[in-house]
């Protein structure tokens, strides 16, 4: 069945089960599900009832669609995402995107988890994402590219965002995310050389979802949350429940910023 037909079906299940009639979805990343609770009327789809969506077996990644609402604001929050890592192409790891369309989405808010390149911006800080820069190297062998804009990071986003963390005296910093394979961590070595070209944080998601929201016309905003320094930044060793804890520990903080730019989200 060709990609289209199959995202039609996806789509079609979610708006027929949920009766969605919003314009602005998150995805939530490694431990960050608990935002999902707080939303009222909620109706839950798991990705294995959905059609042909594709299903993440990694700790911390739910693997649940939930529509609710937050203040009368209807909102569809996608709990956990696959990965290139877990043997999914990248049109596999972009078809809730593109499924998002047809539901009607204009507005997207991804978040994840990543390392910090940065001895300043310690663990538990979050990251408001302006550029980003694609480390796979999978389809070119040259320099990296720094690639910034308003197609796939929103100027008006980013602005309302700032505008939330700073009336809730929530510390959030700005920088460029690199996106890498994974599973396994990055060596310091790499980590240099990604900060030679401005890169602020590392993760193994997410790119892949910026481009193909931004090519569809979405208004897109990155939130990182520190949950790590990356390799060679400090001593310790790496570990994903180290992730899972700094998630848990900053979910207080996560859930006030979120739930502010969603109440300001204004087409």
């Amino acid at each position: 069945m060709k990609t289209f037909l199959k995202e039609i079906q996806a789509s079609n299940f979610i708006l027929e089960k949920t009766s969605f009639n919003g314009d602005t979805a998150i995805i939530l990343g490694s431990g960050l599900g608990k935002f999902s609770e707080i939303l009222t009327e909620r109706k839950k789809l798991s990705y294995r009832q959905i059609p042909n969506y594709p299903v993440s077996n990694v700790e911390g990644h739910k693997g649940e669609l939930i529509v609710g609402k937050l203040s009368q604001k209807e909102i569809l929050v996608a709990s956990g995402r696959v990965h290139c890592y877990e043997g999914y192409s990248k049109e596999e790891v972009t078809f809730p995107i593109r499924t998002f369309s047809k539901c009607g989405i204009k507005n997207l808010i991804i978040t994840n988890s990543s390392g910090s390149l940065n001895k300043k911006n310690k663990p538990g800080t979050i990251m408001n994402i302006k550029g980003h820069l694609d480390c796979t190297f999978q389809n070119h062998y040259y320099d990296l590219e720094l690639i910034s804009g308003d197609k796939y990071h929103s100027k008006e986003l980013i602005k309302l965002s700032n505008t939330i963390a700073l009336k809730n005296k929530i510390s959030m910093v700005s920088g460029n995310y690199c996106w890498v394979l994974g599973p396994s961590y990055e060596t310091p070595e790499e980590i240099k050389y990604f900060k030679s070209y401005q890169g602020n944080a590392v993760g193994m998601s997410t790119l892949p979802e910026i481009e193909q929201a931004g090519y569809l016309g979405f208004r897109v905003l990155t939130l990182a949350l520190l949950t790590n320094y990356a390799a060679g930044i400090k001593s310790e060793l790496l570990s994903h429940k180290d992730v899972l804890n700094v998630a848990s520990q900053s979910k207080s903080k996560f859930i006030k910023l979120l739930s502010g730019i969603i109440k300001g989200i204004n087409i």
